[in-house]
């Protein structure tokens, strides 16, 4: 899949590639970024298979990770993906979202504006659906600034609704942050 959408204000993705499995593999066994996620393989190695397999996905249009890089020096700096791709309505889900120390003031709004972008514009979805650990306050708070709907929730989550109609809403208010 060719993207028209990859770059925001200080911040750009890339789709993941097997040399990136280090760097993923150093965010997401970080303890001070991992609090919230679900467990993920320290081993280089492993994760090099796991992108091996997860491009394959890509090459079938049900999958896209990317890594975050700033603009201002190309540095790597977190992952996002978008996966779980449903009919009926048009959902996706989207997460494994990390974003490390050298981030920009804004990576986390760009890259949220920008996934709704890629998903909403360029692969015509009605809609994400996605879960938060429920002790993750900050991003619970994050999602339902931009208009998110808590739809439902376990022991361990809250569910998330997010409609296309929201991002275009909204959009306005928030394009400067996609540059």
């Amino acid at each position: 899949m060719q993207f028209k959408y990859l770059k925001a204000n200080t911040i750009h993705f890339k789709l993941v590639e097997e040399k990136d499995a280090e760097f993923i593999c150093s965010l997401r066994t970080n303890p001070d970024l991992n609090k919230h996620l679900s467990q993920s393989t320290a081993l280089v190695e492993e994760q090099k298979l796991w992108i091996k397999n997860y491009k394959d996905r890509e090459s079938k249009d049900l999958e896209y990770y990317f890594i975050i890089y700033r603009n201002d020096n190309n540095e790597k700096i977190g992952t996002i993906r978008l996966y779980d791709f449903q009919e009926n309505p048009k959902s996706f889900c989207w997460g494994s979202w990390i974003l490390n120390a050298n981030k920009t003031r804004y990576a986390a709004i760009e890259s949220a504006m920008l996934v709704y972008k890629i998903a909403f514009e360029e692969l015509g979805f009605e809609q994400s659906h996605f879960d938060v650990r429920k002790e993750n306050l900050g991003v619970h708070k994050f999602h339902l600034r931009l208009g998110a709907m808590h739809i439902d929730g376990n022991e361990l989550d809250n569910f998330y609704i997010y409609p296309a109609a929201k991002y275009f809403e909204i959009l306005p208010e928030y394009q400067d942050f996609l540059g």
